[in-house]
């Protein structure tokens, strides 16, 4: 009886124990092997202006702003971050301006028209509120020149 008794008071302290020490994935944590990337575009590449610039992402899913429900946890839209020199603040919404493009409707290519010279590019996967997961899905900034010859 007074096993029984040690068991049953015993249990509950284990399982909160056991509860605290597992490591909680948030819901908008990709898993480590995910990854945002340009596709057919490179470091260094040199392009005549406007271009076609591809997103690819692999081990997460694309949805628009705004998604609801169980999918909006394993899925995210694309920004594109042209010129940036430092990064927008991983705790906040990502800036709307001309150098923090928003795709809002999951698109995951663009013609993209930028000025001669060089310029860096960067992805950037925003959840269905603008802001990035925890840990962030961002591509390397590749840096490219425009040439309009």
């Amino acid at each position: 009886m007074i096993k029984k008794m040690l068991v049953s008071a015993i249990t509950p302290v284990l399982a909160m124990a056991l509860l605290l020490a597992t490591p909680i994935t948030g819901a908008h944590s990709p898993p480590e092997s995910a990854k945002v990337y340009f596709i057919g575009l490179a470091d260094g590449d040199v392009v005549k202006s406007p271009f076609n610039v591809k997103f690819g992402i692999k081990g997460f899913g694309i949805t628009p702003a705004g998604t609801e429900g169980k999918r909006r946890h394993t899925t995210g839209h694309h920004h594109l971050l042209v010129d940036v020199e430092q990064l927008p603040d991983m705790d906040e919404v990502i800036p709307r301006d001309p150098h923090h493009i928003h795709f809002d409707r999951g698109e995951t290519e663009v013609m993209l028209k930028l000025l001669s010279g060089r310029h860096t590019l960067q992805l950037l996967l925003g959840d269905e509120q603008h802001e990035p997961q925890d840990p962030p899905l961002i591509s390397e900034k590749i840096t490219i020149t425009v040439n309009y010859s």
